[in-house]
């Protein structure tokens, strides 16, 4: 009888110990909360359906109410936060922002200097569109469509009203800084047939789609060369005015340049003066320093230029590709794992 009772006490603690050594189901991952202004309905109710052990916060807005929720966040939108709700924010653990450039929020110390929160970004989700912002820039002045447009609106067949139609193919695109938008660029100038030179953080292999691809040491050489000059840099402190009266300088006379980044790369002052003596045959900007461009910049008035008020990555395709990126972050989240797109803080971007 003693050796009955005592089989049944080691089968009864092999069965706890089994119990206990089973893997936990997925309704017993821990619960996280997500504070979001960025979805819809419909994209709220299918990131719930993804990712149903995280709550999404989405009735909340940016002030002291925030900040008096502030350690019941995970995760939360970039554009959300402010000092205040990031230092009381004790178990934020992800933080994503919705645009590709994230300088807007260097001066975050709570999140650019804490190890503890993941910061992520959308890059690769604007290349398509903002690239094909910057060619329907650069054939709008390569072409001469404006003299043709104008001539249009006064209803008059004037095969001679533009002077100065160039080809793309032939010339030189330098691309500088060639990160997810760089490299749409550069793709869509090799397959306009240009030379293509572009530049990038740290030295690799080019791409079957770049000539030569240098580092920041290479600028100044690859400008000389430039018949078009995109700029697709992040806004650091080491490219803040960047683009100054002597570099600038260095560029190739006649060259169109094109700027999809950020308006400080460029010296606003420097470039109106290469546009007014030549030295620039054109620019195309989409942002400018400072933003909104005042009424009184002479960038305006100038036929040689046109200007987009920072709207060229706006296209459905740029929101579904920011929603796929969001997506995998979600149920990565949800799920422990290793996030994408994620910002090194150090360099800024």
């Amino acid at each position: 009888m003693k050796r009955i009772v005592m089989a049944a006490v080691v089968l009864c603690g092999m069965a706890l110990a089994a119990a206990e050594e089973k893997p936990k189901s997925p309704e017993a991952k821990e619960t996280l909360v997500y504070w979001t202004s960025a979805l819809d309905a419909d994209r709220l109710a299918e990131m719930k359906r993804l990712a149903p052990n995280v709550r999404f916060v989405t009735d909340l807005k940016r002030g002291p109410a925030a900040v008096a929720r502030a350690a019941e966040f995970h995760g939360a939108d970039a554009h959300l936060l402010t000092p205040e709700f990031l230092t009381a924010a004790k178990n934020l653990r992800w933080v994503q922002s919705w645009s590709a450039g994230v300088d807007r929020y260097l001066g975050l110390k709570d999140l650019m200097q804490n190890d503890r929160i993941t910061f992520t970004n959308m890059k690769g989700a604007h290349g398509p569109v903002i690239s094909e912002h910057v060619f329907a820039m650069l054939l709008y002045l390569r072409r001469d469509l404006q003299a043709y447009t104008a001539a249009q609106r006064e209803n008059r067949w004037d095969r001679r009203a533009g002077q100065g139609q160039k080809a793309l193919a032939g010339t030189t695109l330098v691309v500088a800084g060639m990160g997810g938008i760089g490299r749409e660029i550069a793709k869509r100038g090799k397959a306009f047939d240009m030379k293509v030179l572009a530049t990038v953080r740290t030295a690799r292999k080019a791409p079957d789609y770049v000539d030569e691809l240098g580092t920041a040491k290479d600028l100044d050489r690859f400008l000389a060369q430039a018949d078009v000059v995109a700029i697709s840099l992040p806004l650091t402190d080491q490219t803040r005015g960047l683009f100054d009266a002597e570099r600038i300088a260095k560029i190739k006379p006649g060259a169109v340049l094109i700027n999809i980044a950020r308006g400080p790369i460029v010296d606003s002052e420097a470039l109106v003066q290469a546009l007014e003596s030549g030295h620039l045959a054109g620019a195309g900007l989409d942002v400018t320093d400072p933003e909104p461009l005042p009424e009184t910049s002479p960038l305006w008035a100038m036929k040689n230029v046109i200007i987009t008020p920072h709207v060229a990555g706006r296209a459905e395709l740029t929101r579904t590709r920011r929603l796929d990126i969001f997506r995998k972050n979600v149920e990565r989240f949800a799920q422990g794992k290793p996030l994408v797109n994620v910002v090194d803080k150090k360099a800024g971007y």
